[in-house]
């Protein structure tokens, strides 16, 4: 029970217990833990799931191009996604959904995608964001922003984009079919104004100091 003007604290098992952050370098803590949910749910799935290093995730958290969700009680890992731009930034992809099996079930998930979908729009507001994907989930959140199903050909031609395929256990598809197709389903998001999610200003300030750094 509570008194006066307190709020009752968010349980653990609501969504409300979670924050979700544009990840920055004092994130690199977490990132060992996310590669192993990331391995962790490859095999529950059965399906392919590119693989990415240390130093991978590490860099898209200091160029803040990466989502974290950590449990406000105690710092807990909960969730993550990153941005990689292709074709000289024309298209851009939000990658590597990942929700620990301990905060399932609370939406994280959706508040994930909005943000690095926000984050996106942002940062690269005329590019195409396209997106691989064999999950439903991630399909049906997809398809509530406003991606369509495309074809493979419609996707960036970028050789390193495709490379990073070559860590998932379903390549063998797509060298077969000569890149047409593969397991997953390939939607594309051309840009509109709709921004489901508020990217903090300081995060945006952040964002233009890193860009004049690039600049420079």
């Amino acid at each position: 029970m509570t008194t006066g003007n307190s709020a009752p604290l968010p349980s653990e098992g609501s969504g409300e217990a979670i924050e979700i952050l544009v990840a920055a370098p004092e994130h690199e803590a977490y990132v060992d833990t996310i590669l192993e949910t990331i391995s962790e749910a490859a095999k529950v799935r059965g399906t392919g799931i590119a693989k990415r290093t240390h130093e991978y995730l590490t860099k898209k958290m200091q160029e803040a191009k990466a989502v974290i969700a950590l449990n406000k009680a105690d710092g807990r890992f909960a969730g993550f996604s990153y941005i990689e731009t292709w074709g000289n930034k024309q298209y851009v992809t939000t990658s590597g959904l990942i929700v620990h099996p301990d905060f399932r079930g609370l939406g994280i998930a959706k508040r994930i995608k909005d943000m690095t979908f926000t984050l996106a729009r942002t940062r690269w507001p005329h590019a195409k964001i396209f997106s691989l994907t064999s999950g439903a989930a991630v399909m049906k959140m997809n398809t509530e922003l406003g991606y369509q199903p495309v074809t493979f050909a419609d996707l960036t031609d970028d050789e390193a984009f495709w490379r990073g395929c070559e860590g998932c256990c379903n390549v063998d598809v797509l060298h077969r079919t000569g890149r047409k197709y593969c397991i997953c389903t390939a939607m594309l998001y051309d840009p509109t104004e709709h921004l489901p999610a508020k990217i903090p200003d300081e995060v945006i300030s952040r964002i233009k100091y890193l860009e004049e750094l690039e600049e420079s």
